[in-house]
């Protein structure tokens, strides 16, 4: 399954961030391990995704990630809701994820 980074540039601070996204979270999270990208920087909230710093953009796109514009990052997230609403085994992986998210220290 591919996962994906677009190519926003939203200011963070000094640095420049755009969106890393998957068409499962499994993959998602093992390009943050792959591109070495902390889990606490998991955003489960609106969508599943990271904010990644353009240094990370390019490790991912040398991991396999492909670069997608704005309409393409829309139409992976259409297309994971619409798995979430079929695939129960999914959205209780998801679930997990932020329900882990919310018990770790500070991330309030």
């Amino acid at each position: 399954m591919p996962v994906y980074v677009d190519n926003a540039r939203n200011p963070y601070g000094r640095m420049l961030m755009c969106h890393m996204v998957a068409d499962r979270v499994e993959e998602l999270l093992g390009m943050a391990d792959r591109i070495g990208l902390a889990r606490r920087h998991f955003q489960p909230g609106s969508f599943p995704h990271f904010d990644l710093s353009l240094g990370y953009r390019e490790r991912a796109l040398r991991y396999g990630a492909i670069a997608v514009d704005r309409r393409g990052l829309v139409g992976v997230m259409r297309a994971y809701r619409q798995l979430l609403a079929r695939d129960e085994a999914e959205m209780a992986r998801l679930r997990g994820l932020i329900a882990a998210t919310r018990e770790r220290p500070g991330s309030r």
